[in-house]
């Protein structure tokens, strides 16, 4: 797989990792352009790490993926490896995302994207815990990867949904802090 500057990553084979479509993932560093730059970014639900590869390829100055599968954190390592800048750092924590979130407590993530397995019932505990972690800055912004068909972007206590953008069957609601 290739990814921004034509750079190519390790991915795993087959279909235990749902990468996030290429026109999706240009799209919303498009619309985050220029928040990268030095940004803390958080990935959960990390599948091969593309997502943040991406991140530290456009200057995030933090990465921290969360993903449950430990050869998908191989991969993700390998990748991050030879990504990052010595000026950037990384980190991959392995498990569950809602028993790793609390972990975080106290850091604060200028962009968080969370691309959970559709079926898994994950929006709305990842979403609660985010928010009563604190892990999104004032005016940062969550991304949330959902399958249309499937699951709808709510409004919650602390974050505005301001945006939804829909491809195909994959969409991307966008929540802004509102405090």
């Amino acid at each position: 797989m290739r990814i921004y500057g034509n750079r190519r990553i390790v991915t795993i084979p087959g279909d235990q990792v749902r990468p996030t479509p290429a026109r999706v993932r240009e799209a919303i560093f498009n619309i985050w352009g220029d928040r990268l730059a030095a940004a803390h970014w958080l990935d959960l639900c990390s599948g091969n790490g593309t997502m943040g590869a991406e991140a530290l390829c456009r200057g995030a100055a933090r990465v921290v993926g969360v993903e449950k599968w430990g050869r998908a954190c191989g991969v993700i390592r390998q990748n991050w490896q030879g990504l990052a800048q010595a000026e950037q750092s990384f980190e991959i924590l392995r498990g569950d995302v809602v028993q790793v979130l609390p972990k975080l407590a106290g850091q604060g993530f200028d962009l968080i994207y969370f691309d959970p397995p559709y079926g898994a019932g994950l929006y709305e505990p990842v979403l609660m815990l985010l928010q009563n972690l604190g892990l999104l800055k004032p005016g940062g912004i969550l991304a949330v990867e959902y399958d249309s068909r499937q699951w709808r972007p709510e409004q919650f206590q602390a974050w505005d949904c301001d945006r939804t953008k829909v491809y195909g069957n994959t969409a991307i609601a966008f929540y802004r802090a509102s405090f």
